[in-house]
């Protein structure tokens, strides 16, 4: 599964040359509802292919049709989904996600990105990766309350031979000596000195660690700002945490093997751990929001949030997840008007909001709806 990050969202809603497809799609895990997938996939490839002859030349679809096509035929990606799906592509950018929550079936061919169907996916404040480790090998992990899967490492040793790039160092071997009379009772010689060979190993695997460790929070914990869940043994994670420089990495890990342990095991043990800081960061926002409301720096007002996040002044902005207010959103002035009659999941104005939002580098942070502070649909923390 390929991360989906603030920061990838932040790219999709700069400018691309159009057309701009955006893609989404209910997938599943499991045989036989899986069987549909490919086949409604490939009818909306078709919907887009006719759109863009209808609204483009050809010469500027052709590529972008082939490219999507493409993955029409790919068996083994279809054999193994989650629960959604999200594809955007111009002639310069392809980027597919792999989702952990369903999303309506929906085709944009516009001039821009449509990514308000992710916005509540990805801002969600209960997820969480896991970084398996052993000696030997490591593997990261995402997932929520519900599910877990296997994340792609960019950029970091999968197992402690690629980490070293050649075969394991072998230290020297061990000394020894046969020095006069400095024999053992037998008249064999006395073994001396600490075991090179060990002290070797363990310089290897701290090579390791350092490694994974680096690359983990450069590209992945940074990126994703999520809390990282150790799942390791005892020893294990004494020696990680000794050396780990990762901010992201929580205090109490799963001490267990965890190739022992299937990924439905993992995630209840791992959510076990992380639903208290869940909870401690959903009451840390909320009163955040409270004192500042006070002190006049915050709003849970529409109106006054929608033109705050239009001039950049909104810092942190609370979107209730149960809650969708139709409505229209001026980019420009930030004037909203509610009640305009359109599906809700293409002018609703909480995600509208919170797009604005996440463009000026604010952050955005989908709360159920029973852990909000306000009943307005959004509670916002201002800069200035």
């Amino acid at each position: 599964m390929r991360q989906v990050t603030t920061g990838r969202l932040v790219e999709l809603l700069a400018a691309h040359e159009p057309p701009c497809i955006s893609i989404y799609q209910p997938t599943h895990r499991h045989h036989p509802d899986n069987l549909q997938d490919p086949i409604r996939y490939r009818n909306l490839v078709r919907q887009a292919e006719e759109l863009l002859h209808k609204r483009y030349p050809k010469r500027h679809t052709e590529s972008i049709v082939d490219r999507l096509r493409a993955l029409e035929r790919d068996e083994l990606f279809w054999n193994a989904r989650t629960e959604g799906l999200a594809i955007f592509a111009t002639q310069d950018t392809y980027e597919l996600f792999e989702l952990q929550r369903p999303v309506p079936e929906l085709l944009f061919v516009a001039d821009s990105f449509h990514i308000k169907p992710l916005i509540r996916i990805v801002q969600s404040a209960d997820r969480f990766q896991i970084l398996a480790l052993s000696r030997q090998e490591a593997r990261l992990y995402e997932g929520n309350r519900d599910a877990l899967d296997p994340v792609e490492l960019i950029n970091v040793p999968a197992t402690i031979e690629e980490a070293l790039e050649v075969d394991l160092v072998r230290g020297p071997h061990q000394v020894i000596g046969t020095y006069g009379a400095r024999t053992g009772a037998g008249g064999g010689p006395i073994h001396f000195g600490s075991d090179p060979q060990n002290e070797q190993s363990e310089i290897n695997r701290d090579r390791f660690f350092r490694l994974v460790d680096r690359g983990i929070l450069e590209n992945h914990s940074r990126p994703s700002g999520l809390p990282l869940l150790l799942a390791a043994l005892p020893e294990t994670q004494a020696s990680f945490r000794r050396i780990s420089n990762n901010p992201f990495l929580t205090p109490v890990g799963i001490e267990a093997n965890p190739s022992a342990l299937s990924l439905e095991q993992l995630r209840k043990q791992a959510w076990k751990e992380i639903e208290p800081l869940y909870l401690a960061r959903l009451e840390e926002l909320k009163e955040r929001f409270l004192t500042a409301q006070a002190r006049h720096m915050g709003s849970a007002d529409l109106s006054d949030v929608a033109k705050a996040a239009v001039a950049g002044r909104v810092e942190t902005l609370l979107v209730d997840a149960d809650q969708v207010i139709p409505g229209a959103f001026d980019r420009t002035s930030g004037a909203i008007e509610l009640g305009v009659e359109a599906p809700a999941h293409v002018d609703d104005l909480l995600d509208d909001v919170a797009e604005e939002v996440l463009a000026k580098a604010g952050e955005v942070v989908i709360v159920p709806g029973e852990r909000m502070p306000t009943r307005s649909g959004l509670a916002a923390t201002y800069r200035f």
